[in-house]
């Protein structure tokens, strides 16, 4: 048994799935696609657009019915807050840390998870989208950096319906009448081109760009429209015009510097999805 295997219980990943996947079905119309696309065993990366705080639970559920449990990225700190915190470390999940010199450091949990072969959820873009239309924006390049140490293959999915349930910003779930989420997911990302070349900046950018390309793809197809050329990047209109932080960030799995790095948990949006 792996050391990742001896760091959550069998137990209760087996008690949030038979809590959570009949509570999720009745909360949620979900339509699937591509599910063939994960594979069954072995580390794997799945990298999907970010609309809301109800993400969690759609990507949680297409993960269970797609044979995998799903390992979030969590800030740190939740892992302190008692209650939720042991319930994070029983259920596997990750924690990242913010403001590590070394970016490395931030992702060694979700390293060590993925050649344990976990199934782990990165955003790429960290957050919630701000594009005005919802397209996915420039991502952050933590899943390019997890996916080329580990040589993991990244599954793109896009999904669409989320901001309908649980608009962002807002904490009041539209349930009645039951919202339908679509989700499709897409074969591995084709990364070959980067293999063995050094994690730079500029690796790591390009790759990040390829995930993308491939996520955007999936959802225009979805939606049956056509993204912008350019995506909406965040960072270059500053973080001013956010009026609350989305507590499903942290810095670890997507950015180009530790601080920025993201990723969401497998429990509550707030730290502790529960998957």
């Amino acid at each position: 048994m792996s050391k990742q295997e001896r760091s959550y219980s069998r137990g209760w990943r087996r008690f949030s799935v038979l809590v959570l996947q009949p509570l999720l079905h009745a909360l949620i119309k979900q339509k699937m696609q591509g599910r063939e696309h994960i594979p069954p065993d072995g580390g794997v990366i799945l990298a999907p657009n970010h609309l809301s705080y109800a993400d969690w639970g759609t990507v949680a559920l297409f993960s269970y019915e797609s044979g995998r449990y799903p390992t979030f990225l969590i800030k740190s700190p939740i892992f302190g807050v008692k209650v939720i915190g042991p319930i994070l470390h029983k259920l596997g999940q990750l924690p990242v840390y913010r403001n590590r010199g070394d970016a490395a450091l931030v992702l060694r949990d979700a390293e060590r998870a993925v050649r344990d072969g976990e199934c782990v959820i990165v955003y790429p873009e960290g957050t919630a989208s701000r594009d005005p239309d919802l397209w996915p924006m420039k991502a952050r390049t933590g899943v390019a950096r997890l996916a080329l140490a580990t040589g993991a293959p990244v599954i793109p999915i896009a999904h669409w319906g989320a901001q309908d349930v649980l608009p962002y910003g807002t904490t009041r779930p539209h349930l009645v009448p039951r919202r339908t989420v679509r989700m499709v997911a897409g074969p591995p990302v084709d990364l070959s081109a980067f293999r063995g070349l050094p994690l730079n900046s500029a690796t790591l950018r390009d790759a990040t760009a390829v995930i993308m390309a491939d996520v955007t793809d999936l959802l225009a197809g979805l939606r049956g429209e056509t993204p912008p050329a350019v995506p909406y990047d965040l960072a270059a209109r500053g973080k001013t015009s956010i009026s609350r932080t989305d507590p499903a960030e942290s810095p670890a799995a997507s950015s180009d510097t530790p601080q920025d790095q993201q990723g969401p948990a497998g429990g509550p949006e707030a730290g502790a999805r529960p998957t």
